[in-house]
């Protein structure tokens, strides 16, 4: 047992000297780095030897927080959206890596604001793949979502199509290395199922579930952290980048707050049970450990 704690030790380790060696001396712009994951992975970037970390958010009064929360002066917090290129184009100047989080993502907003959220999910994208082309950094990691596996929302077919995008990117252009990450749940995030069941509880009432046999992969946000630093040097050629995360049924989350609770039905487009990666993408994956490894 010591032998293989003392293996793993050595293995993350040397996954933290890859990562410090990448990014020392780097500017990185985060699009969408007042987010919950933006926000977190800004923090954890500044723990490396970066030159400047560059956060993209049209969000004033998260990037007021963020920078408030911040005491480092290599963070700089920028106003402005991926659908405006004279922005992105000064924020993207002399940028060494772009992490692209931006997104709207709610499933209910989404469906209700289609012209939306395709102008920001795909054309938000296209334009930050198009200033990459322009500007040459060396890598550019697209932060996706397990609902862009055989997707049936508004929200999982615009992120579909950003995995594509990205992956022809990494196929046709040379001067900069192209990848995606796809996650499942992140239980800290804004927004999510945990914040409208703890407002209900509050106001004592029963938590709504859609469906009692609901279930969702999930992991931490440290967790959704550390697998996009430890993807940053494996970045190359368009891949799609899948950890392995565990499904917990939505019914035995919610009970754990409260057993107190209510069927609503499924949202429109909605999963029972949501899927990481197809079985013709894992057809061309490489499977490690911890992660699938999507060929472009």
């Amino acid at each position: 047992m010591q032998i293989a704690n003392l293996r793993v030790d050595m293995k993350n380790k040397k996954n933290n000297e890859n990562i410090k060696k990448l990014l020392k001396n780097k500017t990185i712009l985060v699009t969408g780095g007042a987010g919950s994951i933006g926000s977190e992975l800004s923090k954890k970037l500044l723990d490396y030897p970066v030159k400047a970390i560059r956060v993209l958010d049209i969000d004033e009064h998260a990037l007021f927080q963020l920078n408030r929360s911040i005491k480092d002066n290599r963070l700089r917090p920028l106003l402005g959206s991926i659908l405006d290129k004279d922005r992105i184009e000064i924020a993207g100047n002399d940028v060494d890596i772009i992490i692209h989080a931006a997104a709207i993502k709610n499933i209910e907003i989404s469906e209700f604001n289609p012209i939306e959220t395709i102008d920001v999910n795909i054309n938000g994208t296209v334009n930050l793949i198009k200033m990459a082309i322009k500007d040459k950094p060396e890598k550019f990691l697209y932060i996706s979502t397990d609902k862009a596996a055989d997707p049936t929302t508004l929200y999982g077919s615009t992120k579909q199509l950003g995995e594509r995008l990205t992956s022809w990117a990494g196929s046709h252009v040379p001067s900069t290395k192209f990848a995606s990450i796809r996650f499942g749940n992140v239980f800290e995030t804004r927004g999510n199922v945990f914040e409208v069941w703890n407002n209900e509880k509050m106001k004592k009432i029963p938590l709504s579930i859609t469906d009692p046999s609901m279930s969702r992969y999930y992991f931490h946000i440290d967790e959704a952290v550390s697998f996009i630093l430890d993807c940053l040097p494996m970045i190359n050629h368009g891949e799609i980048f899948v950890p392995k995360m565990k499904m917990f049924k939505m019914k035995d989350l919610a009970s754990k707050i409260s057993k107190k609770q209510k069927i609503i039905g499924l949202r429109k487009g909605e999963k029972i049970t949501e899927i990481l990666i197809t079985s013709d993408e894992k057809k061309l994956a490489d499977e490690k450990k911890n992660m699938w490894i999507i060929k472009s």
